[in-house]
């Protein structure tokens, strides 16, 4: 059951009403977040974790993985322990080698974990009737006898059904879908909330029937502390260049002044010159398909 709200006027279900305002009828109910009422959240339930401390890879996952973005490749395996043992789930490994990944792991889990506390308030805040979760990504580490692996860390996470992307970090987003919308009022209401100090974007996941399972967010801030993707504020600058404020957006939600394009609009993930992988070859594996979880994380 929906029904437009008489302040904002957007179509929302029921559970975004009070009972009170639900009983006033069609063209005279007002929302939760136009009431100015958040729904009681916390954290725990938009961070999609991994439930679990035990995987397996084939060798052929590994060796040839089924995706891969701007720095980093995904094998798909299954969990063998845990909540979630036998659900399908993703391992991801930097296409730099070892040099940059203890950098390039501590702050992809930080841009996650701030990613999950932005978009809790978010789903607080009512404006859709739908969840939107993060999935939090953990380091674990290739056990002994995994052979050439072995040692070898990684990102784990729960496996994402229909990936499509939203938006990135260059301004750019697919404007044609309501979920894609959505993702840019989310990204501009990230900016709002944090006075102007950054935007959450690039975002990409999957979509469910009661809402959206998101990962490899990418945080742009003015102190351009969350790794390669973040663009600092010509990334911000950008994105604000290129937005055009939608149906999800609100009017009272900060901009910043005079926004100009620093960077090409693309679909692709951006990153800064100085942190361009210099190597993009796979890594190659004979022995061992099997990793547990790094109990120093």
């Amino acid at each position: 059951m929906a029904r437009y709200c008489a302040a904002c006027d957007r179509l929302l279900a029921k559970e975004s009403y009070t009972k009170t305002q639900w009983t006033k009828g069609d063209g005279r109910s007002r929302c939760r977040s136009c009431l100015g009422q958040h729904i009681p959240l916390d954290a725990s339930q938009t961070a999609r974790r991994n439930n679990a401390n035990r995987a397996t890879f084939t060798n052929d996952a590994l060796n040839y993985p089924f995706a891969s973005g701007s720095f980093r490749w995904v094998a798909k395996g299954k969990y063998t322990e845990g909540n979630r043992r036998g659900e399908a789930c993703v391992c991801k490994w930097f296409k730099t080698g070892g040099v940059m990944e203890a950098r390039f792991f501590n702050t992809d889990v930080a841009a996650s974990q701030k990613a999950v506390e932005v978009i809790t308030k978010w789903n607080s805040k009512g404006f859709i009737d739908k969840m939107v979760k993060v999935n939090l990504p953990e380091v674990w580490t290739f056990d002994s006898g995994s052979g050439q692996w072995a040692g070898q860390k990684v990102l784990q996470e729960p496996f994402i059904q229909e990936y499509q992307k939203f938006n990135s970090n260059t301004g750019w987003a697919d404007d044609s879908i309501p979920w894609s919308r959505v993702m840019q009022a989310l990204s501009h209401f990230t900016y709002h909330i944090s006075n102007g100090q950054g935007v959450l974007c690039d975002l990409q996941g999957g979509v469910y029937q009661d809402g959206v399972v998101l990962t490899d967010p990418v945080i742009m801030s003015k102190e351009q502390k969350y790794g390669p993707t973040d663009l600092g504020t010509a990334g911000i600058s950008t994105f604000f260049a290129h937005h055009n404020c939608n149906e999800y957006c609100r009017s009272e939600w900060r901009k910043p002044r005079n926004a100009q394009s620093y960077y090409r609009p693309t679909a692709h993930t951006t990153m800064e010159n100085n942190h361009v992988p210099t190597r993009t070859s796979r890594p190659h594996m004979t022995l061992g398909n099997v990793y547990d979880d790094d109990s120093d994380y």
